[in-house]
């Protein structure tokens, strides 16, 4: 055999100019020994001119070139010489030895000849050279060399005839190829990934395959084959490719492709080229060295391997290795060993040790590895070693349409085949993928040479490869052999062999197989048909042999799910199993199948109606065996779409979905997908979005598409176009350009759905905007559109506006962080004022954001809209808010702003905020200001004004009319000027002239500005008192000042003073604030000297605390309307009410001199009402002084002193002061820290209350506490409660008011009260003639109330619960007993009782003096409580009306009920609950109590009896004649003792009260019930509530009510009938003329009914109490409801709780709440109600005269609400508890609440539990007025 380097006649010359490059880059290290070496060969030329040349490269080109040029000799003496002292790369020395003459070396065409291209090659390995013998180095190297050229050239050789173009001829001559061959190769799609490969993908869910490049780092580049191999990796290192693709792009063909192009030489920088198949790979089952891999499997030297594997060893370099379909690897590559240690090369590894020894560089450094792989996740050990990353696209369309013109190159209908494709968008996105392009090209081919007219193509890819297959059959056994059935039914037999061996190979992890396992006639079928491919199988130290595998792994997949579908061993359950993708789809981890890319796809396919046919002929069943099987995979693709999916798995579901091609199918599955999908961080092919569109297009919602961070080319955004039902789509990607966004204008046509549209975080410029937008522009039917953070940074703003201003439903557009100039922005901004449509913008920053009103954009645009003259009074039609805030905006640009603001006639809001105008930039605007129209506010924050700046702010108060607050802080750089949006100023023109002309002289020269209320409030600005004079002469033309606040500065005494003297200039205000100005206590006098002479001061609160406070409140305004030319304003000289004054010192430590000069200057004072001097740390001395005053302040009615501690000699001076002033009315002292001084208005002669509570009195200060009180004729109540009295103080205390001749209510609770202390207590209560009722309880209550009156009543009252007395103290006890004859009643509770039976307990009742009225023995308990009332003697009675409550009695003996009968024979109440009567029980009841004539009264209710018992129980009540109430509520009643019942009832013609609530009644027994109530005229009250009652029994029911018109009170709450049944019901109530009480709660009714209800009312004038809790009553029925109750002017309670009334009818109920004068309680708990209700409520509230108990729990009040009923409590005299629990009260409200309840007396406690109102103030004002309830209980 000729070697490849025989040639004698290489070219000297050629040989030193491709050298030249290599050997310049070598030697220029060694510049030094070139130039000695050089001198030795060129001794007669002249070398010293190359000391002036620096460059080494430069200095050695020179050498060089002078050494060729001094001919062929010389240079060939030099090249020996060079080889010899120099370690050269072996490639250099080739050409080197070449071309002085060594060897016989020689390239034919083939090998590489472009020595240029070696200049990136690294290093080869170093040669150690021994000068003691060259000629014997040299001839080893000629060895090595001529073995390793010849293994080269067998290589060449070898991989032409594997795949070079001898093959690919070849296989063109017979009649079927496999896939790869058929057509001439046609380049491929690959994209590099400038991304970092694969980093972060490791350990987190993967929402794409870990193959995929980062999508968003960088756009990815195309490249070519030949730039795989340019510059990858570091010099000297191992370069690892790595080359993703999904199934079918062509990566196999690709590998084939470069090892044709390496035989080739197109690829001259490798020497040898290697490819393995890890397919074939999986079948080694032993250990390999590195050797037996390159040689033993792919192909062995002919003669001495050593020297080849040695040369490759040193030459690394120059070697290419290809390892193809990693994804098809079934050995595990956990590498985690590998990286320890390098493994020797005589190692025998695994194939997975030695893939990764050579990716690591520990195998054959420096060499070139590129691995092929579909995308799934990549081995660890390869995430840090991947140099170059890239992916296989596949084909675009002008490599489909190469493919297909070389594939129908010889028809004549070619044009035709391109056509057809490119005219169908489904079918050309399947040829996108290179393996489907064929199989479309294969049944395009026959389908055309058959039916040349029309061509009828599949729609899946499943039903091409069925196509596919019958076509491959067909063109192998010709038409003569029959139609398709024939054809299937002669090679069922192989087709089925075929299918096994597929499934089989899937389930084994098995790609290849041997001809063992390829039955003979299944191997002839597949081969002929071109479905399966044959190739040698090499195995280490074994003969090749043959193997088999399927053309393409997409083939094998399809085959495999044939098999599943036509197999009789196959049932649904394990299709069901075999389809499942749940470990695949849900798992971070490997799939546990990784060779089933297709395999669902292909299943889902075969589903579908269209296969059904070639099912049923392939497996011989009929259809429904076929559509069984089907119908399991359609099932099972139902539930994958309810799980959690992320978007790759989304689209892969989306292609199982397109292959069913089952519509309803398609349609549920879309409407399980949650209305949202979401893509991210993966590439999109055009098959993927055509499967995404079908599905969404099926579904009937409209959804929302996100692409972030995916790659979605132009063909798939065609695709894109089809989708009507998006709408929403966003696309985030730095891909996303400007021809990106051109060709999304495109697409966007077919989508008439869409409503917002995002393309953020791209790189999109003006140019792509507006030609983004111009299309947009034609979709009227955009609402948002999303262009932040690209690259627009000056757009063409007035070709943009304009274009938005055609979009009529248009409402936001986003242009954030796009780097617009300020230019840009202004220009905008007048854009937008121009735009009719516009109604915001906003710019913040880098923020840049423009609302429309998304109404009609048809209205004209002008930039010089002004208003006429004719219409000034016409509403305006849009209000623009404009927000150009931190942009740099200075002086510079007023002008341009105010000249912008100028031309919009309505802006809302203007924010200038964050910019730089200064004060002259703002003094521009401001003076601009009344010709700009603002309804809300303008903001010039933090724009460096200074004092002189506010100044010409606050000018503009005065000038601009619709003014209404101005704030300013310099300190926090705030200055925002808000407007009044009053109608009567909402259609006024800019200003261009004054206000008022001459002919409003009339009403005085103040009248010319309108006295709008305006706020001032200039705070934390450091104002000095040279300041205010500034600020003073600017604000005394501003007259409408309503409210001042000059907090938080620095003004002082000074600064006050000369505030007050400008204060008479400010007719209109309402509200100063002077908080935090470093004022002394000289100020405080100066204000309570000024506060006779401010006439209509509502309020002085003043504090020296930290913060100081002095906030003067006055009393609102009566304003007087003026009316003038058509428009009406507030005077300037507006009047008010005086009422009472306020004055508040708090946290100011004052002494008693300071007190008495504050007294003096108080009592001066007209009106002075309230005084509240807390936290003042008053002495004793001060206090005293203090109220010595009292009397001179006349028109006082509250006196607070909070927060200061008192002294035990304090309070009692405090309780002395009834003796001072005899207008105090109550003195109450808490905890000795608080204490409230209420005054009446006259002298008049009234009871006085004294509340001293847990203020520590002892038995030391009784004496002088009974001395202040014996000398006060007339208290009403003293409480002593929480005090330390203990037995010693009772009894002092009991002495002194033995002889008081006083009645009153004396609460000695909690006062450390014993068992002794009680005794002593009795005794003196059995003496004592003015002592009434005594109750004590020595429990946690510690009871201990005394109750005095005058001699003349006869009443004496005892009772005692759980004092704990042990026996001796019983004695005593009963001893005392005894002694007052003219005991009444007593009642004692106590645990001892337990001890006694109750028999004993009833002979204890039974043996007491006089008529029995009460017996109650509570076994349900754990005491028991036995109370004996004796009757009066006052005249001679008969019989006394008695009761008798027996709670679970047990009674056994027949002799004590006769000692029963005897002593209640006046018995007329008998009422037992909880009881469980036996029979004979039962039956002793009925024959001793209901034999009593005087029974009127009978309860039996929560009892447990027999219902033989119950029979006997109703059997008896018939005897009870004189009956009037019965009460049987809980008694478990079925309908079945209804007639029982009813029998009963027939004979009780005196019965009023009939309640049965809480029983199982139902319809019938109500129905039987309504017919015994005909004849019951004289019933009163009806209570069935509960009783499960529906329209049947309800409707008979209303037709009894009718008649019965001495009805005063119903209950049908908790029963259950229809709209229907209620309407009877409400128009039977309405003839109920006397009805008092209608409970209708938790019916649920709605609307329907209380409409109904509400026209009843005005019938029921007699109503006083209207229950309708959780009805379901809306803002509709609550609205007629609240307006007809107002004819019921007797109602005493009403509940309307749990009903979602709303606000309008909250305030229509409040507006009638005037009319009940006698209403007690009203019930609105979880109605909604709100703090814009509660005005309205307050002041309905307010004129109840009787209102007592007001419920407005778990509503949403707030602080606003809660100070609004605060305002109102004053004013609810009667009132006694307001709950307010479950609202959100804060602290404001809280301490609101608390101010105004130290005015109520009346008021018991207010619930305020679980309001968001800090513990520790909760505590605080709990502390201070025990009376608000922050607890649950």
């Amino acid at each position: 055999m000729q070697l490849p380097f025989q040639s004698d006649d290489l070219d000297l010359e050629a040989a030193i100019a491709s050298a030249r490059p290599q050997l310049v880059e070598f030697l220029s290290h060694r510049p030094g020994w070139l130039l000695t070496t050089s001198q030795r060969f060129l001794p007669g030329v002249a070398l010293n001119g190359l000391d002036s040349i620096t460059d080494h490269k430069e200095k050695v080109s020179v050498l060089l070139e002078l050494l060729e040029k001094a001919g062929p000799a010389t240079w060939k003496q030099f090249a020996q010489y060079l080889c010899m002292e120099c370690d050269l790369p072996l490639d250099l020395e080739i050409l080197l030895m070449s071309s002085a003459g060594e060897g016989n070396l020689s390239q034919k065409q083939e090998v590489c000849t472009d020595v240029s291209a070696q200049s990136s090659v690294l290093k080869g390995s170093a040669r150690r050279r021994h000068s003691s013998s060259i000629v014997s180095d040299k001839a080893v190297k000629q060895q090595r060399l001529d073995s390793a050229e010849k293994y080269r050239y067998l290589l060449i050789n070898s991989i032409r005839q594997r795949y070079g173009s001898r093959r690919a001829a070849a296989a063109a001559q017979e009649q079927t190829q496999p896939l790869a061959f058929n057509q001439a190769f046609v380049n491929l799609v690959i994209r590099q990934s400038k991304a970092s490969p694969l980093k972060e993908r490791t350990d987190k869910a993967q929402e794409d395959v870990a193959g995929a490049p980062e999508p968003d780092g960088c756009a990815d580049t195309a490249m070519k084959v030949s730039d795989l191999f340019c510059s990858v990796g570091r010099s000297g290192m191992t370069k690892v490719i790595f080359l993703f693709g999904k199934p079918g792009t062509g990566k196999t063909m690709l590998t084939h492709r470069i090892c044709q192009q390496w035989a080739e030489g197109v690829l001259p920088q490798f020497f040898f080229a290697f490819l393995f198949e890890f397919r074939q790979l999986n079948l080694l089952k032993g250990k390999l060295t590195l050797k037996e891999l390159l040689f033993d499997l792919f192909l062995q030297p002919e003669d001495s391997p050593d020297a080849v594997f040695q040369y490759l060893l040193e030459n690394a370099q120059h070697t290419l290795i290809i390892f193809d379909g990693l994804d098809e690897f079934a050995a595990d590559m956990d590498m985690s060993s590998c990286s320890k240690g390098g493994p020797a090369l005589t190692s025998h590894m695994s194939i997975s040790k030695l893939f990764a020894g050579l990716c690591h560089g520990k195998l054959l450094p420096g060499c070139t590895v590129l691995v092929t792989s579909r995308p799934k996740r990549l081995p660890d050990f390869l995430l840090n070693t991947v140099d170059l990353l890239a992916e296989i696209w596949g084909f675009d369309h002008e490599k489909v349409e190469e493919y297909v013109s070389h594939y129908f190159h010889q028809h004549s209908f070619k044009e035709q085949a391109i056509a057809h494709l490119k005219n169908n968008t489904k079918l050309l996105s399947m040829c996108l993928i290179p393996a489907l392009c064929y199989v479309v090209c294969t049944c395009l081919e026959y389908l055309l040479l058959k039916h040349q007219v029309s061509v009828e193509l599949p729609q899946t890819m499943t039903q091409f490869y069925i196509k596919m297959l019958l076509i491959f059959i067909n063109k192998q056994q010709g038409e003569h052999a029959g139609g398709e059935e024939t054809q299937l039914n002669c090679n069922r037999k192989a087709i089925l062999g075929l299918c096994d061996l597929a499934l089989k190979g899937l389930e084994d992890k098995k790609l290849v197989f041997y001809l063992g396992d390829t039955p003979e006639h299944v191997k002839e079928f597949a081969s002929l048909h071109g479905l399966l491919t044959v190739f040698e199988v090499k195995t280490s130290g074994t003969c090749p042999e043959a193997g088999y595998a399927f053309v393409h792994l997409s083939l094998q997949e399809f085959f495999a799910a044939l098999c599943l579908m036509v197999s009789e061993k196959v049932d649904k359950n394990y299709l069901k199993k075999k389809f499942s993708l749940k470990s695949k789809w849900t798992l971070k981890n490997e799939a546990k199948t990784e060779f089933v890319e297709s395999f669902h796809i292909f299943l889902s396919g075969l589903s579908s109606k269209e296969c059904r046919t070639f099912l049923m002929l392939l497996a011989e069943q009929d259809e429904a065996w076929v559509q069984d099987k089907q119908e399991a995979i359609l099932q099972s693709l139902k539930k994958l779409a309810a799980t959690h999916l992320t978007g790759p798995k989304v689209i892969e579901l989306c292609h199982c979905t397109f292959e069913t091609q089952d519509l309803k199918v398609a349609q549920h599955i879309a409407s399980l997908l949650n209305f949202k999908y979401e893509f991210k961080n993966f590439r999109l092919t055009p098959l993927d979005m055509s499967a995404l569109v079908f599905v969404i297009n099926s579904g009937q919602d409209l959804t929302h598409l996100d692409f972030t961070g995916c790659l979605v080319d132009v063909d798939c955004l065609e695709v894109l176009a089809g989708c009507k039902n998006v709408e929403h789509l966003s696309f985030r990607s730095r891909r996303c350009g400007d021809d990106f966004a051109a060709a999304l204008s495109k697409s966007l046509r077919g989508m008439r759905s869409l409503k917002k549209l995002e393309l953020t975080g791209g790189s999109i410029t003006a140019e792509g905007m507006t030609s983004l937008v111009q299309a947009s522009s034609q979709y009227l039917q955009l609402e948002e559109i999303n262009l932040q953070d690209n690259q627009i940074q000056d757009p063409e703003v007035k070709r943009v506006m304009d274009l938005f201003s055609r979009m009529e439903k248009l409402k936001k557009i986003d242009l954030s962080n796009n780097n617009l100039s300020l230019n840009a922005v202004l220009i905008l901004a007048k854009e937008v004022i121009a735009c009719q449509n516009a109604t915001e913008l906003r710019v913040r920053k880098d923020t840049v954001i423009i609302y429309f009103s998304g109404l009609s954009g048809k209205a004209p645009r002008s930039l010089d809209l002004r208003w006429k003259e004719n219409k000034e009074h016409v509403t305006p039609s849009r209000f623009v808010k404009l927000c150009l805030q931190n942009r740099s905006l200075s002086s510079q640009h007023a002008k341009e702003v105010v000249a912008i603001l100028q031309r919009c006639p309505h802006l809302s809001e203007v924010d200038l905020s964050g910019n730089k105008l200064g004060d002259e930039g703002c003094s521009c605007l401001l003076e601009s200001l009344p010709w700009i129209s603002i309804s809300k506010q303008l903001d010039l924050s933090q724009n460096h004004l200074s004092v002189n700046g506010i100044c010409s702010l606050l000018k503009c108060v005065n000038t601009c009319q619709k003014m209404m607050e101005v704030q300013i802080s310099l300190c926090c750089e705030t200055a925002v000027l808000r407007f009044t949006e009053d109608r009567e100023f909402s259609s006024l023109p800019p200003r261009e002239e004054p206000m008022f002309s001459t002919d409003d002289q009339q009403y005085g020269e103040e009248n010319q500005t309108p006295t709008y209320p305006q706020k001032i409030r200039l705070t934390d600005s450091c104002f000095q008192a040279s300041d205010l004079k500034k600020l003073c002469s600017v604000l005394k033309e501003c007259s409408s000042i309503s409210e001042l606040d000059l907090s938080s500065n620095c003004l002082g005494d000074e600064g006050l003073l000369q505030l007050f003297q400008f204060l008479p200039n400010l007719k209109m205000l309402s509200s100063l604030k002077f908080n935090d100005n470093q004022i002394s206590l000289n100020s405080v006098f100066f204000l309570a000297q000024s506060l006779p002479t401010l006439e209509n001061i509502k309020m002085m609160n003043l504090s020296l605390g930290h913060p100081q406070v002095v906030h003067l409140t006055f009393w609102e305004r009566i304003r007087v309307r003026s009316t003038s030319r058509g428009r009406s304003s507030f005077l300037a000289h507006p009047k008010y009410e005086a009422k009472g004054r306020c004055f508040r010192l708090r946290d100011c430590r004052v002494g008693p001199e300071d007190v008495t000069r504050l007294c003096q200057i108080l009592a001066q004072c007209p009106q002075l009402t309230e005084i509240d001097l807390s936290g003042n740390s008053l002495s004793d001395q001060s206090i005293e002084r203090l109220l010595s005053f009292l009397p001179y302040l006349c028109h006082l009615t509250l006196l607070s002193i909070r927060n200061n501690t008192f002294s035990p000699c304090c309070t009692v001076l405090l309780i002395n002061s009834i003796n001072l002033c005899e207008r105090i009315r109550m003195v109450e002292v808490r905890s000795n820290e608080n204490a409230f001084l209420h005054l009446g208005a006259s002298m008049r002669s009234q009871k006085t209350s004294c509340r001293l509570t847990g203020c520590a009195i002892g038995q030391g200060q009784i004496d002088d506490l009974c001395r202040v009180l014996e000398r006060h004729g007339w208290l009403a109540e003293v409480d002593l409660s929480r005090n330390q009295l203990g037995d010693e103080g009772l009894k002092c205390l009991l002495d002194h008011l033995h002889q008081a001749p006083v009645t009153c209510s004396l609460n000695l609770s909690h006062n450390r009260i014993s068992q002794d202390g009680v005794l002593h207590l009795i005794s003196v209560f059995t003496t004592s003639g003015n002592t009434a009722e005594v109750e004590i309880s020595l429990c946690s209550k510690a009871t201990l109330i005394i109750k005095l009156t005058s001699r003349d009543d006869p009443r004496k009252i005892l009772r005692l619960t759980e004092c704990n007395f042990q026996p001796e103290h019983l004695e005593k006890l009963c001893l005392l007993l005894e002694k007052c004859a003219g005991l009444t009643e007593y009642i004692i509770e106590e645990p001892w009782v337990f001890k006694e039976s109750v028999m004993n307990l009833l002979e204890l009742a039974v043996q007491a003096c006089g008529n029995i009225t009460e017996i109650t023995i509570c076994k349900d308990k754990t005491l028991f409580q036995l109370g004996v009332s004796f009757p009066r003697c006052l005249e001679k009675v008969e019989s006394v009306v008695s009761r008798l409550n027996l709670d679970k009695p047990e009674i056994k003996h027949a002799c004590f009920y006769q000692r029963v009968l005897e002593k209640c024979a006046q018995l007329q109440e008998l009422r037992w609950s909880h009881v469980e009567l036996h029979n004979d029980e039962a039956e002793t009841l009925v024959r001793i109590f209901l034999l009593l004539p005087e029974l009127k009264k009978f309860g039996l209710t929560s009892s447990s009896i027999m219902p033989s018992g119950i029979d006997y129980l109703i059997t008896g009540l018939q005897n009870c004649q004189a009956i009037e109430e019965l009460n049987l509520g809980s008694m478990k009643l079925s309908s079945a003792a209804i007639p029982k019942l009813v029998l009963g009832l027939r004979e009780m013609p005196s019965l009023k009260r009939l309640i049965l609530n809480h029983n199982s009644i139902g319809n019938d027994g109500c129905s039987t019930l309504a017919e015994a109530l005909k004849n019951m005229h004289y019933m009163e009250e009806i209570d069935l509530s509960h009783n499960k009652i529906g329209d049947p029994g309800l409707i008979n029911l209303a037709a009894v009510l009718l008649k019965m018109q001495n009805l005063k009170r119903i209950d049908l709450s908790g029963n259950s009938p229809s709209p229907a049944g209620w309407e009877k019901l409400m128009e039977a109530l309405a003839y109920c003329k006397c009805i008092e009480e209608l409970l209708l709660s938790r019916n649920g009714f709605g609307d329907r009914t209380a409409m109904k209800l509400a026209l009843c009312l005005p019938h029921m004038t007699s109503l006083k109490i209207l229950c309708l809790q959780n009805n379901n009553i809306g803002p509709a029925g609550g609205m007629k409801l609240a307006r007809a109750l107002v004819v019921c002017g007797l109602l005493e309670e009403i509940s309307l709780s749990e009903n979602d009334l709303g606000e309008g009818s909250i305030h229509a109920l409040s507006e009638g709440l005037p009319c009940f004068e006698r209403l007690r309680k009203i019930d609105l708990k979880l109605c909604g109600i709100t703090d814009d209700a509660s005005k309205a409520l307050s002041h309905g509230f307010r004129q109840c005269p009787s209102m007592e108990e007001i419920i407005l729990s778990w509503n949403a009040l707030g602080d606003g609400g809660a100070q609004e009923l605060a305002s109102a409590l004053p004013g609810m005299e009667k009132l006694k508890m307001l709950d307010l629990e479950k609202n959100q009260i804060g602290a404001c409200g809280a301490t609101r609440l608390a101010e105004e309840l130290a005015k109520c007396l009346e008021i018991q406690f207010i619930r305020l539990w679980d309001n968001p109102v800090p513990k520790g103030l909760a505590e605080n004002l709990t502390s201070q007025d025990p009376r608000l309830c922050f607890s649950f209980y």
